[in-house]
């Protein structure tokens, strides 16, 4: 691997360097004066198409006045810039950051509602009851949660293909109402022309997503990277070969989920016959 290769790593302590930089009320040519460099390399650290080293990030922190641990933090990126496998609690953030942000999204839940079309309530729940949670986090990764649906706000949004269990859909988390809206919701959203939503049915037996959830998010001006997020950790794989499985894995649930057509009547019969109508009184869709 290059040295320059841009990656998820070099990408994050672009966006960290980036805000410092601004809240330092300096900006990229004056960034680059103080330093001796040019602007365009000043520009694409900060963007993460250049991965920067140690020395450069830390000339970069004291001009911008970043000490303790949060300048730790950032010479151990710089370490490990252009490594491609990286452990990371929050994949959405990438997503989400408008910055790099995908393009084109593909991805598959296992066991519940994909996380970028859950409503407040259901996530909420989800959240409540994951051992690795306290209970006095759960508000804000809800937060977290809900603000990375900022990504279908965007002025061209990326070009989302959600895969999704039936047993997902079945499984009842929180209550009848909270299932309720989150399955209209889905509804709602999988008429948006760039969200396709395809449910793989019970019937179908064994496939190729038993390994677990998963999401390749492709960039316009990145490689593509694919997120697995389990439990305790995340993580970031960004090698061609490994790409390739997981786009092998996708191509293999075509074969067996349901078409877009079909996947929304079973949404909606299980909407309406499982769980029953949305009720008024329970919270929907965060805004």
């Amino acid at each position: 691997m290059t040295e320059d290769r841009s990656t998820v790593r070099s990408r994050q302590l672009g966006c960290a360097l980036r805000s410092a930089m601004e809240q330092a009320r300096l900006t990229g040519k004056g960034t680059a004066r103080m330093l001796g460099w040019s602007e365009s390399r000043v520009s694409r650290f900060m963007t993460g198409r250049l991965a920067a080293t140690e020395v450069e990030v830390a000339g970069m922190a004291a001009v911008f006045g970043i000490t303790g641990p949060e300048r730790d933090r950032l010479l151990r990126l710089a370490r490990e810039r252009v490594k491609c496998c990286w452990s990371h609690p929050d994949h959405l953030r990438t997503v989400a950051d408008p910055q790099y942000g995908a393009v084109r999204i593909t991805g598959f839940d296992a066991l519940t509602v994909p996380a970028l079309l859950q409503t407040a309530d259901y996530a909420r729940s989800v959240f409540a009851r994951a051992v690795t949670v306290a209970p006095d986090a759960v508000e804000s990764l809800v937060a977290g949660r809900i603000a990375s649906q900022d990504v279908f706000r965007r002025a061209r949004p990326p070009q989302c293909l959600f895969f999704v269990n039936e047993a997902a859909l079945r499984l009842p988390v929180g209550s009848r109402q909270i299932m309720s809206a989150q399955l209209h919701h889905l509804l709602s959203m999988s008429v948006r022309p760039q969200i396709a939503m395809r449910v793989i049915p019970t019937a179908a037996g064994a496939h190729a997503g038993l390994a677990g959830s998963c999401c390749l998010m492709e960039f316009a001006e990145f490689g593509p990277v694919v997120a697995i997020q389990h439990e305790a950790v995340g993580y970031f794989l960004e090698e061609p070969a490994e790409i390739a499985v997981y786009e092998r894995i996708f191509s293999a649930l075509t074969v067996v989920a349901l078409g877009q057509a079909e996947s929304s009547q079973l949404i909606r019969r299980l909407a309406v016959d499982l769980f029953g109508p949305a009720s008024r009184n329970t919270a929907g869709p965060a805004r």
